[in-house]
């Protein structure tokens, strides 16, 4: 199937009532993994890749990317290619050249008027290239953003932020965080509701990982509609390669481990997408 356009599955999404599914992909297996969860639920899902990963693949977006996207195209799933939490305006401009249907422009931790221009920038470049373009408003000179500790974001200046800069989806802080590893984050649900109502366009949930089932189900009712999820794929995957390891400590083939691996987080994404329709 081609790949389809983000916008479109959000926008989809929304008229629905639904969530709709970012998963993160480090390497090959992971793009393989959401591929097969979202074809097993019978829904769309967004595979994304962040400059992180980029920088584990020694700063090079191309072959992730065309994997990614080649992944996509063999998958009966309707499936998008999204670029994440990109600070890197080079790598932003990369984004157009592999079959991405959008891009996070990550400015939360610059001071607001900064984020405010950098995202205006990133916003009208993405729109000439076709790009549906999400950004984040985070804490004023937060050290980690709009996913430090208690921050939570403003309804006033998300609108206010919207409307200056022009940017298609908004990522908030409503109480969860990065890199969780345990799913006990508790949501602002009237907070949620409060931006919502606020802004004309989809929410994002990042972290999604660290918060439990009914708490996601309680933010796709109050208004979020794009909700990314890493940290929990790398979970089930790691957990199922120890498990074989610990099996069989003679194997060297990594075709053995990878296997189940990839299987434990095909049925992660699978989870997460029920839990978001």
């Amino acid at each position: 199937m081609p790949l389809i356009p983000t916008g479109e599955l959000v926008a989809q999404a929304r008229v629905e009532g639904r969530g709709v599914g970012a998963f993160n992909a480090i390497c090959l297996e992971h793009a393989e993994a959401i591929a097969m969860g979202a074809e097993a639920a019978g829904q769309s899902a967004i595979i994304q890749i962040s400059e992180n990963a980029v920088k584990f693949h020694r700063r090079q977006l191309g072959p992730l990317a065309v994997a990614c996207a080649q992944v996509a195209r063999g998958s009966s799933a309707s499936l998008a290619l999204h670029l994440d939490h990109v600070e890197d305006v080079e790598l932003l401009r990369q984004s157009a050249d592999f079959g991405f249907g959008s891009v996070m422009y990550d400015g939360s931790t610059l001071a607001y008027d900064e984020n405010v221009a950098a995202t205006r920038e990133a916003v009208q470049w993405g729109h000439t290239h076709g790009l549906w373009v999400e950004s984040e408003l985070g804490e004023v000179g937060g050290k980690d953003g709009a996913h430090a500790p208690g921050v939570r974001t403003n309804p006033f200046e998300a609108a206010a932020f919207v409307t200056a800069t022009g940017v298609d989806g908004l990522a908030v802080a409503v109480g969860s965080s990065h890199a969780m590893l345990d799913r006990s984050a508790a949501l602002d649900h009237p907070l949620i509701t409060e931006i919502a109502a606020a802004v004309t366009i989809p929410l994002v949930l990042h972290g999604s990982s660290g918060v439990p089932d009914e708490e996601l189900r309680q933010a796709v009712a109050a208004g979020m509609v794009k909700i990314n999820v890493g940290t929990a794929l790398n979970i089930g995957f790691t957990g199922a390669v120890r498990e074989y390891l610990a099996s069989d400590p003679k194997v060297v083939d990594p075709r053995k481990y990878i296997s189940p691996g990839r299987e434990a987080m095909a049925d992660v994404v699978a989870h997460f997408i029920g839990v978001l329709s």
